[in-house]
């Protein structure tokens, strides 16, 4: 998109346009877009004047002399409730009568001002409705009504020109002003009552998307009645107090210009004027720090008032700063985290209850420091003065220094070194500006940055002592021996000393900023200015606290209004054919422009540049966080799992960067960027307090536009100019950051473990006769293998469940605790009745994902740690008829097998003789073979040519075959043996007893291991078992193919084959199927490492290469469930496949989870306020959404894009999201 992109698109402005003049005059709808009758404008007209005409009757009976001014008031707010009350009892009325359901408000609905309404007459439903749209709740009728009487009689009263010409004067320019004072005053009353009774303007400054309880009505009665507050004090005063009588001239001026200030937006919402007010105060006047959510913040302001209140009733000196120096500590940290440690779960990445010993230590030390010095110097103050005036003549050669001074110096040092070493902790120093020639360059590895940086660990460490124990034991002495201790018992004085032993533990730094400028006017003579001298301390350091955050908040703002400016012509694209003419104008304005940059930095409120162009506004104040809800909100998508993996990670990485100070001063409202590969991280500090600190990282999004490609790609570069300090021509210039002046600083590289994506061609893999040939023979190997390692599973989950049922029901005999009776060595057959029902551990998988996997292409729910094949039941012992070479029967107790008739568990209440003769159930071997006479003892090869059928019992020659048996319903293939016969020499029976040795050796152990795989690896039955599934398996997945096309493999790997013979059976048996398709997947995994790696050269590498990925891979697609699964459990490994359908090649994708080096940079906190704010006008007023708008275009400066899309939901659009993450910085 080019530069000169329509701000607002036609419709859009046409819509403006019609909002605009609506929200300048508090409601009235004075332009439609279509034609209506003349009495609506007039309806309008009227009730906007009215409160002028109400008014002027009380007025008039003043100036007549009729009444006094307190009852012509009364009579103006009668008359103004009479007229409320009337209008919304109409539209309640006109409500009920034209239905139930009822429009929203203008205010809350944006199409309320797109609707064309059909008037009929003047008095009717829809006229009622346009004009007076009503209140949602009861509660607010009553409430505005006798809000908009009060208003009315007030304003009346404050308006009364015999008020006005005794404020300015009855003469000269005074008496000149009134005139038009009294007009445009009643200007002003008339737009409050009018969005307050009538019909509710959209406000410009909007903090909350939807004002669901219908506060937006009142915000202008409350500044209405803020100049009148001023007034009523100067009335009940007696007009002798000269500030009031000064505030009260300006206010009243203000009071004109209320309605432009409202139309400009720069005067908050009740909401947002609330919790700023809430943060400032308990910023600046208590010393606490601006919280994470709105509810720590209302209680902690409440904990921090009543601890003032509490200070100002203490009688003793001492007991002040002992009570405020441990009040201070203990509001200073996060309390929520003993809650956390008191429900038995460990704190977020603390210290657990090693913290608690080690807090109480120190806080013991702190306070005997601060009692033993204000005492000793308190009491030693008489006798120096008595020396001193004893020896009166030294006093012209030698002046001792106060302790006070001492400790000042020592300060000063103190905060040198401490700033000394932080700087040298991050890769920019001196704003920015320059380079660190001490930070490691062209650092690729985790392990090589730590080596590079263990003098800089060094220095922190240092930083981090002097910061955080040096400091407040020395700022705890410089408040202990302050003179105004002794007259604490003010109110000022109470809340300073409240507020300086608070900061003391708050935060250390700049509470060590602040009392260094203290001392430092001081030592300049400060002293000597009696006005200066006589506030004290402490209310030195609130106001030396207002003076420093307002500068840093101007110097912040002026970069912002610079870059802006001057990228508005520098930056080609972003050239707009007004650029000439707004830099011109903005030069010609400069001091305007400065006004407008202090007069935000003064309110603490955003520059807002409308549309991101250099025309700035002062946008209304607001909290630091900019948002009104809590963080947390993103709008996730199947990415989102990286940043979740990430996140933790990460907040790990910054705690160390945090306290040594190579983020800065990382304090509440700052804001960083972090860059891994193709993620871009946003981190928000929220909260800052003694050891601690709570962020808020976001995710960006993944797919990549043209604009946030751009950006990115700027970030990148920023990143590489500092971190790989690529060589410049010139020794001078060789440290300057080549990009000083974007919004994005560089500080510091983090080592995280994180997922390090990588992205093949398969050209040449997956498409080389030679590598597909094996494919066929590899899926054969890792399906055999598959299927013994489920066996093992099912072996080891039996075990574990069966001793959890012996534990529960320990006391009574139970046949499920019991373990099989081994059998006499000797060769022997074990005779078992197969029953043809599914087992109940096979039915009950199906309910393993809690979705359905019938079909192949929706397979996507496993993944390697799953538990596949469920519960496991108990299975009882039965009695087995055991047929010996002597040819007795004995019978032996042994395990149930799988499919088996438990007779006992049947028909145990009856006699064996009355038991009808059991047939065979028609339950297949699932092997076609024919039916064993009673003498044979060997097994007949495969040699039926019908449709396979499991008709016929298991004839195993190892008592151990059935633990490796197989449900009866995988046997039950409908195929034909000539398919099956003509695979049967591919099958892998060397690898199959190789696979079955080592197995063994796994579950059995050492003892009885040889003679059991021997007797496993002899049985033929077992064999021809596996056999048969496996080829049956591999011809209904459609993979047995003597060569594959690279089209088949894909289609098969991704579950979407083409319809064979067997797929329906092989999907309706979705346990085996899930297994089968894991199979390819490993094979083709295989054919990528040994086509990569060379070929696998023994059965021993094979088994632990499958091992590996069966332990430490997620083999499967990118859109399964699973994979966001594996990737939240930190599986170390995934592999999945993919076709770039533009190329028309074959992809592999894989992510590995290693240590990797993650750049994170400092932005401009103040621009980043500033675009949020002008996001906020523009969605939330002009309801600008166009996905092509200028203000979300690229700008690789300020990173516009990037900047739009961190924003909270609705107006953002961050894939991620964490709630406030409590890190300890200590």
């Amino acid at each position: 998109m080019g530069p000169d992109v329509p701000l607002l698109n036609d419709y859009k402005q046409e819509f403006f346009w019609k909002r605009f003049p609506q929200t300048v005059l508090g409601g009235p709808r004075l332009k439609l877009g279509y034609c209506a009758p003349l009495y609506v404008y007039m309806h309008q007209l009227v009730l906007f004047l009215t409160p002028w005409l109400l008014g002027g009757i009380g007025t008039l009976l003043y100036q007549l002399r009729v009444l006094d001014e307190a009852f012509a008031g009364v009579v103006s707010s009668v008359l103004m409730l009479s007229v409320g009350a009337t209008l919304q009892g109409l539209a309640r009325c006109m409500a009920h009568r034209t239905g139930v359901v009822q429009r929203l408000p203008a205010a809350n609905n944006i199409l309320a001002d797109e609707e064309e309404v059909e008037f009929t007459h003047c008095v009717a439903p829809e006229t009622v409705h346009f004009v007076v749209p009503g209140k949602k709740f009861m509660g607010n009728v009553v409430l505005h009504t006798f809000l908009a009487g009060a208003l009315c009689g007030l304003s009346t009263w404050y308006l009364l020109p015999d008020r006005l010409s005794g404020l300015y004067g009855h003469t000269g320019a005074g008496l000149g002003a009134v005139v038009p004072l009294f007009a445009l005053s009643w200007v002003t009353v008339c737009i409050g009552e009018y969005s307050l009774i009538v019909n509710t303007a959209t406000e410009t400054a909007t903090f909350q998307p939807q004002d669901t309880y219908e506060i937006t009505p009142l915000t202008r009665l409350l500044y209405i009645l803020a100049c009148i507050t001023v007034d009523l004090a100067l009335r009940f005063s007696g007009s002798g107090v000269v500030e009031l009588q000064v505030a009260a001239q300006v206010l009243h001026v203000l009071f004109v210009v209320l309605p432009v200030l409202w139309a400009l937006g720069m005067l908050s919402p009740l909401d947002a004027l609330l919790l700023w007010a809430m943060e400032q105060t308990l910023v600046h006047g208590l010393g606490g720090s601006a919280m994470s959510t709105n509810i720590r913040l209302l209680v902690m302001l409440l904990s921090s008032v009543c601890v003032a209140i509490c200070t100002f009733f203490i009688p003793s000196s001492l007991g002040v700063v002992l009570f405020t120096v441990a009040m201070g500590y203990l509001l200073s940290q996060d309390l929520t985290q003993l809650l956390v440690l008191v429900k038995g779960t460990s704190p977020t990445l603390g210290l657990g209850w090693w913290g608690l010993p080690l807090s109480l230590m120190f806080i013991i030390g702190a306070l005997t420091e601060a009692g033993l010095l204000h005492q000793l110097y308190f009491i030693n103050s008489g006798n120096l003065t008595l020396g001193v005036n004893s020896i009166e003549h030294w006093e012209s050669y030698i002046v001792a220094p106060s302790p006070q001074e001492v400790v000042g110096w020592i300060l000063i040092a103190l905060f040198l070194l401490t700033r000394l070493l932080r700087e040298l902790q991050g890769a920019c120093v001196l704003g920015g500006a320059m380079l660190n020639p001490l930070y490691p360059k062209r650092v690729t590895t985790a392990q090589a940055f730590r080596q590079k940086t263990r003098g800089l660990r060094v220095a922190g460490i240092i930083r981090r002592i002097l910061l955080n124990l040096a400091s407040p034991l020395a700022m705890i002495a410089f408040l202990s021996v302050d003179e105004s201790l002794e007259k604490v018992h003010t109110v000022s004085l109470a809340i300073g000393f409240t507020r300086a032993f608070r900061m003391v533990w708050q935060s250390s730094e700049a509470a060590l900023l602040q009392m260094v400028l203290v001392v430092i006017i001081r030592l300049a003579g400060g002293h000597r200015v009696a006005r200066w001298n006589e506030l004290g301390t402490t209310v030195q350091l609130i106001l030396v606290s207002l003076v420093v955050n307002r500068v840093s908040q101007f110097v912040c703002k002026l970069s912002f209004a610079l870059t802006v400016l001057i990228t508005s012509w520098t930056e080609s694209k972003q050239r707009r054919q007004s650029a000439g003419t707004l830099l011109a104008l903005n030069a010609a304005l400069f001091p305007v422009l400065l006004g407008v940059v202090a007069l935000s930095a003064l309110l603490s409120a955003p520059l807002l540049p409308l549309f991101t162009l250099p025309v700035f506004l002062v946008g209304f104040p607001r909290p630091l966080r900019s948002w009104p809800g809590t963080p947390g909100t993103a709008c996730p998508c199947p990415d989102s799992v990286y940043y979740q993996q990430l996140c933790k990670r990460l907040a790990s990485a910054i705690r160390p960067a945090f306290a040594s100070g190579a983020f800065g001063s990382c304090s509440p409202g700052s804001h960083y960027l972090g860059r891994f590969q193709g993620r871009l991280l946003w981190i928000s500090v929220l909260e800052r307090g003694y050891g601690y600190c709570t962020v808020n990282i976001k995710g960006l999004e993944l797919q990549e536009t043209s604009c946030h490609t751009v950006e990115a790609r700027r970030v990148d570069e920023v990143f590489e100019g500092a971190f790989d300090h690529v060589e410049r021509p010139g020794q001078c210039f060789r440290l300057l950051n080549p990009h000083w002046g974007n919004v994005l600083t560089p500080c510091s590289v983090l080592p995280v473990r994180v997922y390090s994506d990588a992205q093949n061609v398969l050209t040449g893999i997956i498409d080389s006769p030679d590598h597909l040939r094996q494919l066929n023979s590899d899926f054969l190997k890792t399906f055999v293998w598959i299927l013994l390692r489920y066996c093992v599973q099912e072996l080891t989950r039996g075990a574990q469940r069966t001793k959890g049922h012996s534990l529960q029901t320990s006391g009574r005999k139970s046949q499920s605790s019991q373990l099989a009776v081994p059998l006499e060595p000797g060769p022997a057959v074990v005779k078992v009745a197969m029953d043809s029902q599914i087992r109940p551990e096979s039915s009950s998988s199906s309910h393993l994902r809690g979705q359905d996997s019938s079909s192949l292409s929706s397979f996507a729910d496993w993944s390697d740690e799953d538990d596949l094949f469920g519960p496991v039941p108990i299975r009882r012992p039965i009695r087995m008829m055991v047929r010996t070479d002597e040819g007795q029967t004995e019978v032996g107790l042994g395990v149930s097998l799988p499919g088996s008739v438990e007779i006992h568990s049947l028909y145990e209440s009856m006699a064996l003789s009355s038991l009808p003769t059991l047939r065979p159930l028609g339950l297949g071997l699932g092997l076609g073979l024919p039916i064993v006479d009673k003498g044979k003892d060997n097994i007949p090869s495969l040699t039926s040519t019908t449709v396979l059928r499991n008709s016929q019992p298991l004839h195993f020659t190892s008592p151990h075959s059935e633990l490796f048996s197989l449900p009866p319903e995988w046997r039950t293939a409908q195929l034909a043996s000539s398919k099956l016969q003509v695979l049967r020499p591919c099958f892998p029976e060397a690898w199959f007893c190789f696979c079955l040795s080592q197995l063994v050796l796994e579950s059995f152990g050492e003892g009885d291991f040889e003679q059991v795989t021997l007797g496993l690896q002899e049985d033929r039955a077992l064999r021809e078992l596996y056999t048969q599934v496996v080829l049956s398996c591999c011809v209904a997945l459609g993979a047995d193919a003597q060569v594959f096309s690279p089209n088949l493999l894909f289609r098969l790997y991704c579950g979407d084959g083409p319809w064979t013979e067997g797929l329906e059976w092989l999907r309706a048996n979705k346990e085996l199927h899930q297994l089968t398709l894991r199979a390819f997947r490993y094979s083709v995994k295989l054919l990528v490492d040994q086509a990569s790696l060379g070929p696998v050269e023994s059965l021993d590498e094979l088994f632990t290469t499958l091992q590996d990925y069966h332990e430490n891979w997620f083999i499967g697609l990118v859109t399964d469930r699973s994979w966001q699964d594996s990737v939240a459990q930190e599986k170390p490994f995934l592999f999945s496949l993919g076709h770039d359908l533009t190329m028309g090649t074959y992809t592999s994708r894989v992510l590995s989870l290693q240590e990797n080096l993650v750049q994170v940079g400092v932005l401009n906190e103040e621009g980043v306020r500033g675009q949020w704010a002008n996001l906020s006008w523009e969605l939330l007023y002009a309801t600008n959404d166009d996905e092509e708008r200028y203000s979300i275009q690229a700008h690789p400066v300020m990173l516009r894009n990037l900047t739009v899309q961190a924003a909270d939901p609705p107006l953002g659009y961050p894939i991620y999201s964490s709630p406030p993450i409590h890190l300890r910085c200590l």
